[in-house]
């Protein structure tokens, strides 16, 4: 198997594609000569490192099949580009149909959403007990199958590349000290922890580390970010709100530089987690052992209730799984990770 050219398929979600990152560098380091090209939503695109990956380009056509036009143009721009193969890692239909229209000859996916006979190379879903639970070996297995890879690679933590170079574009954006807090979840309610209890951890980690509060989340979370900030400050702590303020890029930098992180199950959950940052994480409606954050700087908490997991969206009775979580919890699991990486 040899490629020169390779378009990748990228997911749509932020935690989706950290978790997809170790299949990447597999990718990379199996055809370490080769062209490899990342088709993307913006708003993913700025997680990608040029030691992966040699070339993004944007995927902006319409969720669906709305914008026919817009999906035939991209497969025509494709095909020009002459592409050895296709690997999705993606499971959409959309991604087989617009790379079967760029006629790229050699197309790797997953046998999924009726897509197979688009495929070149349809790749059968792991059954449950095939393969380790966490998220990132679905990927893994992908290639494994596709015999990309031999083996499936001992994957303890999830690293994010250039770290370094992150954290000194970070630096220039946050000087001193700051504890990062993500209170929203893009997939729905059920996933938030409640935003007063954000507040006084963040108090109690940021007064014992002499750092401030650095509080992220998407334009919609504007309100529910600023309003955690403000009390932040109102008990004598600085806080600011970036919700809205910085695109994926901007954000991987900031949070490289934070002393601790702490949220919901996110992408910037993902994204903290795989840039070595001590990250507490609060856990109920999802599964953190298909999902969780990786390593020993990663920790998860969550209360056991008799409704937990439930993978909805939003609770259709009292958020108990969520309500049960103490905030002098999470800041001393904040504060004890913060010790092991200063060891």
């Amino acid at each position: 198997m040899k490629f020169g050219r390779i378009l990748i398929r990228a997911t749509n979600w932020v935690g989706d594609a950290v978790m997809a990152v170790p299949a990447l560098e597999q990718i990379r380091a199996r055809f370490p000569d080769a062209h490899i090209a990342m088709l993307a939503r913006p708003w993913v695109s700025g997680l990608y490192d040029k030691s992966l990956i040699d070339e993004i380009i944007p995927y902006t056509a319409a969720k669906g099949w709305k914008d026919v036009r817009g999906k035939w143009e991209l497969a025509q721009r494709l095909r020009g580009m002459r592409f050895d193969a296709a690997i999705l890692q993606q499971n959409a239909f959309e991604a087989a149909a617009i790379v079967w229209l760029a006629r790229i000859p050699v197309r790797i996916g997953y046998c999924r959403d009726g897509r197979g006979l688009l495929l070149s190379d349809p790749i059968a879903v792991p059954k449950p007990g095939e393969i380790p639970d966490h998220q990132r070996f679905y990927y893994l297995e992908m290639l494994r199958r596709a015999g990309v890879i031999e083996q499936l690679p001992e994957s303890s933590a999830i690293r994010l590349p250039g770290i370094p170079y992150l954290q000194k574009a970070g630096a220039r954006k946050l000087t001193g000290a700051w504890v990062g807090v993500s209170p929203g979840a893009a997939y729905g309610t059920a996933k938030r922890w409640l935003p007063e209890r954000f507040a006084e951890a963040g108090i109690q980690v940021a007064r014992e580390l002499s750092a401030s509060v650095a509080v992220f989340g998407s334009p919609d979370e504007s309100a529910l970010c600023e309003g955690i900030a403000a009390q932040v400050r109102e008990a004598g702590v600085n806080a600011v709100s970036y919700a809205g303020e910085t695109n994926l890029g901007e954000f991987v930098e900031m949070a490289s530089v934070c002393r601790a992180f702490l949220t919901n199950d996110s992408g910037a959950m993902h994204v903290a987690s795989a840039l070595g940052v001590p990250t507490v994480s609060v856990f109920g409606a999802t599964d953190h052992v298909a999902t969780g954050p990786t390593g020993p700087l990663a920790k998860v908490i969550r209360e056991k209730v008799e409704c937990s997991p439930c993978l909805l969206r939003e609770c259709p009775i009292d958020h108990r799984c969520m309500k049960a979580v103490a905030a002098d919890r999470v800041a001393g699991e904040v504060l004890e990770l913060v010790q092991i990486a200063r060891q």
